[in-house]
């Protein structure tokens, strides 16, 4: 297993798609990378040598990407802004409801939790 950017990465995925597991790197970005080196987007993470892995780390140290513990303390810190300033969508992240306009009388099961029962109540 190849370990790039302190995450193990996947031998038998495509090279694009196993860079997708490091966090903050999607798969336009993913694609860009072997762009950009010149590598073959039909080979495997596991057939990669050991060179192709050392351009890929210099790559991404080298671009600047937001990657890892950077990337989600960003985003902590921006969830936390909007929690600070009292806004709409920072309410919203406090009561652990959808943020983004979804519709809760149904769904919105993965951020509510399993359904509670309501004593009493009959349709």
């Amino acid at each position: 297993m190849a370990r790039i950017a302190g995450v193990n990465i996947p031998d038998k995925k495509r090279i694009p798609i196993a860079l997708t597991y490091i966090h903050g790197i999607g798969r336009t970005t993913a694609f860009k990378i072997c762009e950009k080196l010149g590598i073959d987007l039909q080979q495997r993470m596991g057939e990669a040598s050991e060179d192709t892995l050392n351009q890929i780390r210099s790559e991404i140290e080298s671009s600047g990407y937001s990657i890892e513990g950077d990337r989600r303390r960003e985003v902590s810190m921006n969830i936390k802004r909007l929690l600070d300033m009292k806004s709409y969508r920072g309410l919203r992240h406090r009561s652990n409801l959808p943020v983004n306009g979804q519709r809760t009388r149904t769904n919105a099961r993965t951020r509510k939790g399993p359904a509670k029962a309501i004593a009493g109540k009959k349709k």
